[in-house]
C-alpha cells in the first residue's frame, strides 16, 4: 500500500477553501472586476502561508476568474457583454447535452421524486431569494441547484463544465445587477418549474423553460448594461 502524505491533504484542502472563499468574494462584489492584489495580501488577510494562496489563485485563473498581472500579482477578470452573450449560447448547448436523456427515456432514475427532492429544496430557496431580490442568497442556492441537477442527468465532465460556465455567468452579471438597485421580482425564479418538468420527463417543457431563462437573463443584463452606459 502506498504511503500518503497527511500534510499535503491538509494543504490541498486549504487551497480549495481559499479558492472557494475568493470566488465568493468576487461573486459578492467585494472583489470588483479589474481589482489587483498580491499573494501576500491574500495570505495576510486569511492568516495563512503563501503557498496554498498561490495555488488557489492559479486554480481560479485556470477557471477564468482571475488574470495574472505580471510582476504585480493577480487581477479579477473583466468580462464584457459580448462574453455574456457567448456564455448564454454555450450554456444552451451544454444544457442540451446534459438533459438529452429525457427525450429518449434513457435515464429513468434521475427524474424520480427521491432523486429530485434535494434539488427541489435548493430550487425553492433560490426562488424565494429571487422573489426577494436577495442576490447573495440567490447566487449560492442557484449554483448548488444547477450543479446538483446537472449531476443527476449529465455526465460529470459536462456537469463540471456547466458549473464553471454558471460561475462565470454570475461573475459577468453581478456588477450590472449590483448597480441596478432593487432587484425584487426581476430575477429568474423558475427553478421549481424546471424540476417539475424534469420529474414529468417533459423534455419540450424543460427545454422551453431553460431557453426562456437564458433569454430573460440576457435581456436583463443587456438592458442594465445599456442603462449604466447611458
Amino acid at each position: 500500500m502506498p504511503a500518503f502524505d497527511g500534510p499535503a491533504v491538509t494543504r490541498n484542502t486549504l487551497r480549495r477553501q481559499i479558492a472557494d472563499a475568493l470566488r465568493d468574494e468576487i461573486l459578492a462584489g467585494r472583489l470588483s472586476p479589474g481589482q489587483e492584489f498580491t499573494v501576500k495580501e491574500i495570505a495576510d488577510g486569511y492568516g495563512v502561508s503563501a503557498t496554498p494562496v498561490r495555488e488557489a489563485l492559479v486554480d481560479l485563473s485556470a477557471q477564468g476568474l482571475l488574470d495574472s498581472a505580471q510582476h504585480r500579482g493577480f487581477r479579477v477578470h473583466e468580462y464584457s457583454l459580448a462574453d455574456y452573450r457567448a456564455m448564454i449560447q454555450a450554456r444552451s448547448l451544454v444544457a442540451d447535452g446534459i438533459f438529452r436523456g429525457l427525450a429518449d427515456n434513457s435515464e429513468p432514475d434521475a427524474s424520480s421524486p427521491k432523486a429530485l427532492a434535494g434539488v427541489r429544496r435548493r430550487g425553492e430557496e433560490a426562488a424565494r431569494a429571487a422573489g426577494a431580490g436577495d442576490l447573495n442568497v440567490l447566487i449560492g442556492y442557484d449554483l448548488r441547484f444547477w450543479r446538483e441537477l446537472s449531476a443527476l442527468f449529465g455526465n460529470p465532465y459536462l456537469s463540471d463544465f456547466f458549473h464553471r460556465l454558471r460561475v462565470q455567468s454570475w461573475m459577468c452579471a453581478v456588477p450590472h445587477l449590483r448597480r441596478a438597485g432593487d432587484l425584487k421580482g426581476s430575477l429568474w425564479s423558475g427553478h421549481c418549474d424546471l424540476v417539475d418538468a424534469l420529474a414529468r420527463r417533459d423534455a419540450p417543457a424543460a427545454y422551453a423553460i431553460i431557453a426562456s431563462y437564458n433569454m430573460d437573463s440576457l435581456s436583463l443584463i443587456e438592458r442594465l448594461s445599456g442603462e449604466q452606459s447611458a
